[in-house]
């Protein structure tokens, strides 16, 4: 992980501990011992890298956060947009229908028009056949006197 980078434990700092006496090297501008200057400035040189590499982390923390919510973001517009395509599929299947439902109401009523006319057909036919057998009879009855 990006947090195993950063050291867990810290130096103590000396600049509370009394000064050393009689040391002879004395910082002919503060009065304080060189060799605690020195200390102080590791430590500060450390504490800085220490920060920069703290920093440094969560630069890259900040980085996978972003890209965490980029990931999520998409995630939610593919969402939307399956949800849309279900809707548009969804009000298809219903005009689909209403179609359909015209159509059987359509076919029926061809049916019933093919019937009617069917049943008007031969009821033309019968009157037909009826003329025919009296045309024949008035023909068969002229013979018979013409005879």
């Amino acid at each position: 992980m990006a947090n195993d980078q950063i050291r867990p434990k810290r130096r103590p700092r000396l600049r509370h501990a009394p000064a050393k006496a009689g040391t002879g090297s004395h910082d002919p501008t503060g009065g304080r011992p060189q060799a605690e200057v020195h200390v102080a400035v590791a430590e500060a040189e450390a504490d800085r890298r220490e920060s920069e590499q703290v920093r440094r982390v969560a630069e890259v923390t900040r980085e996978a956060s972003e890209q965490e919510r980029k990931t999520a973001e998409g995630l939610r517009d593919g969402r939307e947009q399956l949800r849309e395509a279900a809707e548009a599929a969804r009000a298809a299947g219903e005009e689909a229908r209403f179609a359909a439902e015209s159509a059987r109401h359509a076919v029926v009523d061809s049916v019933t028009a093919t019937a009617e006319s069917l049943k008007a057909t031969l009821e033309q036919m019968s009157v037909v056949e009826e003329m025919r057998r009296l045309l024949r009879e008035i023909r068969d009855t002229k013979q018979l006197e013409s005879n």
